[in-house]
């Protein structure tokens, strides 16, 4: 526990929305890990977690092994030697020219701006996948935030519940003690009536007993049935949180996917984003006049391609339009640092969902090892899920 709480503890300042719900908590002190349905309802729900982690991590590697090769690409073409440079710089110069006739030709007419248009068109492929991605990413993310605001509020309601449950039994034991002492009483009065006064005051025993046994009869049943409510709340109390363990890695996760999407297609929603492709959409059907200018360009376009094949570059198209970074250092800096940033991002997320795993593997290894007469079957349920999930 002391592991979980110092990677997972509660940080003084909110650096990330995702920050929100990365709070992740193992409870398993209500957990009867003799009884085999808690024992393997908890250690599955351990797996899931390990297994929700590793499928996000999978996703990750393939995006960050592409912004690796992006910045492999830029190392080969800056170590270039000035001759080859020079060549390849010939045919970057060739290409902006090119772009520059046709951006004369646009300032002619209300068309869409050239940041926008050459920031869509370098993601031109891939563009109408990431308006599904982070269409289906914000939907996703604000159901997540409601089942999290829900579960919340059962969970206050669950421990308010308990609160009222603890202040009852209370109250019984109170009350128990006051009739033991009223009966006491009772006694020594009667006791004081016999002896004293010489009355009769069995039929006096008799209601005094008669009437506390009652009492304390009531009292019984009903703090028994108050413990059992309790023990069934704090067990629902724990279900919750299991729930919000799992619901926050998928809040955290879905966050920051969102806001690697933003950063990936520098925009600030899908519907900005959308409105953005559809205007390129129609720009770019317009350009078709552009007939021998746009076969220029595709003949050098062709003959850059060529030359940065020869350098090992391993996505030459990349550059085709990007003949800016090619001839202008700050731009080549901005780019590396754009994609630094990228990387930065995703490594975050890989090293967030690793720590996730692991963490979840440790508290699977702690309770085998401090159950060790369960252990055999602990390490039979992790090795059956990790087969299902190869």
């Amino acid at each position: 526990m002391g592991i979980w709480q110092k990677i997972f503890g509660k940080r003084k300042k909110k650096e990330s929305p995702a920050q929100e719900w990365d709070q992740l908590v193992f409870v398993r002190d209500n957990v009867d890990f003799g009884k085999t349905e808690e024992r393997v309802r908890y250690i599955t729900e351990c797996l899931e977690q390990i297994a929700e982690a590793s499928k996000e991590m999978n996703l990750l590697t393939g995006e960050y092994g592409l912004v690796t090769s992006y910045l492999t690409d830029i190392e080969e073409i800056e170590a270039l030697p000035e001759e080859e440079r020079e060549e390849t710089n010939r045919y970057a110069r060739k290409l902006q020219a090119l772009e520059r006739e046709c951006a004369d030709y646009r300032e002619k007419k209300n068309r869409m701006d050239d940041l926008e248009y050459y920031q869509i068109k370098k993601q031109e492929k891939e563009v109408e996948d990431g308006i599904q991605k982070i269409k289906e990413a914000e939907s996703y993310g604000e159901l997540i935030k409601k089942d999290l605001q829900r579960l919340d509020r059962e969970r206050h309601a669950y421990e308010f519940r308990r609160a009222e449950l603890d202040t009852m039994l209370s109250n019984y034991r109170g009350m128990a003690v006051i009739f033991l002492t009223a009966l006491v009483i009772c006694i020594l009065m009667l006791l004081i009536l016999q002896f004293g006064f010489e009355m009769n005051t069995y039929p006096g025993y008799f209601l005094a007993v008669t009437a506390a046994a009652v009492a304390i009869v009531v009292l019984c049943v009903k703090f028994i049935d108050a413990e059992r409510e309790k023990q069934r709340v704090e067990k629902t109390i724990n279900r919750l949180i299991q729930l919000q363990n799992k619901v926050k890695i998928r809040y955290v996760n879905n966050t920051s996917l969102l806001e690697y999407l933003y950063m990936k297609y520098n925009t600030d929603s899908g519907a900005r984003l959308e409105k953005l492709w559809l205007a390129y959409q129609q720009e770019k059907e317009e350009r078709k006049q552009y007939a021998e200018a746009e076969a220029k360009t595709e003949y050098y376009q062709k003959q850059l391609v060529g030359q940065l094949t020869r350098y090992r570059v391993k996505d030459p198209h990349r550059w085709i339009n990007q003949t800016g970074a090619l001839l202008d250092k700050r731009e080549m800096v901005e780019i590396r640092h754009d994609l630094i940033l990228r990387r930065q991002s995703l490594r975050k997320q890989i090293d967030y969902n690793n720590n996730v795993a692991q963490t979840a593997r440790n508290e699977i290894m702690e309770i085998a090892k401090k159950y060790p007469v369960y252990a055999g079957e602990i390490m039979e349920m992790v090795e059956r899920y990790d087969k299902q999930n190869i």
